[in-house]
């Protein structure tokens, strides 16, 4: 009998074990735009699960990515009953680029996006540009469309810029047209790895505007293009509130089918952005963004990579240069000067750096001084804590190298 009484013990022992170690009941709260059912849809927590301390965590982390969370926890309570709370971002938007240049070049790109339509973490939005010309664009975005890993992408474009073409018999500009239509398809494996694959059809048009000539380029033309495109994210961020720690990576792989191929053949263009970023003590983070490109080395003048303010060098001006490869390094130290609630004002100390492939080229162009380019400077960003991607950012770029420029860099959200 008392072997009886023994193993009755340890059953209702081991029984009270298994429930104090499983996920008795789940909520959400602090939410009130993003629904509810939306948020657990992305979660791995499931009641009646083990408890399992690193599936909360991935949860949080994963959560605090979302544009519509500014700030993610958990807490769990005797009984296994498990809770999330949100703080929610303001997600209505505007977006700003502003850039100019020692030789008062001044473009800017303004916009307007909802990063949680209907509560349920949807895109859409759209900007105007004034870069000499006009332009615009539309942007949706649903992520979560069919399921917590797959979904869709819409985007329509305009855009009309002045490039500089490089010829041997010296610089053209020339009026240049971007009509573009993508559908992209998104899927997520898991927490860490995305993939989007898609089809663009967009037509280019050139007309020259002034500057030197050759009669191996022509002064206007047009031509049909069908863009393939797949791009893998590696996303281990980690964010807490204004600050970021980890490692992120995308790869950008393009296959553009051209339909006058008489004119210009099909080409190849790939490249990856590998992204550290580190918490210095209290108050510091440490940002670094590596861009290595390459594309069909063809020797036409409107090689794909481009040297410009707003997407790789700070001061260097508006679309100086063009290659067919790239090695990039954009380096930077973000430091909290002051904190009070929802405002953050933080320094930035920055070095922009970069090199590219002659167009027909070969690798030692990467080493020559006249691609090389090199931009320190200092910057400021102006932070609320409650909006999505609310930083006004003010960077001031001041080239090293050879012929350098120097100039002023505004914009929405962090540079990289």
């Amino acid at each position: 009998m008392k072997y009886f009484w023994f193993l009755l013990i340890v059953v209702i022992s081991f029984s009270g074990f298994s429930q104090e170690n499983k996920v008795s009941s789940f909520e959400i709260q602090g939410n009130k735009k993003t629904k509810t059912a939306a948020i657990a849809r992305l979660c791995e927590i499931q009641q009646g699960a083990p408890l399992d301390s690193i599936v909360l965590e991935e949860d949080i982390k994963r959560l605090k990515q979302l544009p519509s969370i500014s700030h993610a926890y958990y807490t769990v309570e005797k009984g296994g009953k498990v809770t999330y709370g949100i703080e929610e971002n303001f997600t209505t938007i505007p977006t700003a680029n502003i850039y100019t240049t020692n030789d008062d070049e001044f473009a800017f790109r303004i916009g307007l996006y909802d990063f949680n339509v209907l509560g349920r973490n949807i895109i859409f939005g759209g900007f105007y540009q004034n870069d000499i010309y006009n332009s615009f664009g539309v942007n949706l975005r649903m992520p979560f469309l069919f399921s917590r890993k797959a979904g869709l992408a819409i985007n329509y474009q305009n855009l009309t810029t002045q490039e500089p073409v490089y010829l041997d018999t010296g610089t053209a500009d020339y009026k240049y047209n971007n009509t573009s239509h993508e559908l992209l398809g998104l899927y997520r494996f898991n927490f860490q790895n995305r993939i989007a694959v898609g089809v663009n059809y967009f037509k280019e048009e050139y007309d020259y505007k002034r500057g030197a000539t050759s009669d191996q380029v022509p002064l206007t033309y047009s031509i049909d293009k069908i863009l393939f495109k797949s791009i893998y994210e590696y996303n281990n961020l980690d964010y807490y509130y204004q600050y970021v720690a980890g490692f992120k990576s995308i790869l950008n792989l393009q296959y553009v089918v051209n339909l006058k191929k008489e004119v210009i053949p099909d080409f190849i263009i790939g490249w990856n952005d590998f992204l550290y970023y580190s918490r210095v003590k209290e108050k510091g983070n440490l940002a670094f963004r590596l861009r290595v490109g390459l594309s069909t080395n063809d020797t036409s003048p409107f090689a794909p990579f481009a040297v410009d303010n707003n997407i790789n060098i700070r001061g260097v001006g508006n679309t100086i240069d063009r290659g067919t490869g790239a090695i990039v390094l954009n380096s930077e130290y973000r430091h909290t000067l002051y904190e009070k609630d929802w405002f953050v004002l933080q320094s930035n100390i920055f070095v922009d750096g970069g090199t590219w492939r002659n167009p027909g080229g070969t690798f030692d162009d990467f080493v020559e001084k006249d691609n090389i380019r090199i931009y320190p400077g200092l910057g400021l960003r102006f932070i609320h804590k409650r909006i999505f991607n609310a930083i006004f950012r003010i960077d001031y770029g001041y080239g090293v190298t050879e012929g350098a420029t120097h100039g002023l860099v505004f914009g929405i959200g962090q540079y990289f």
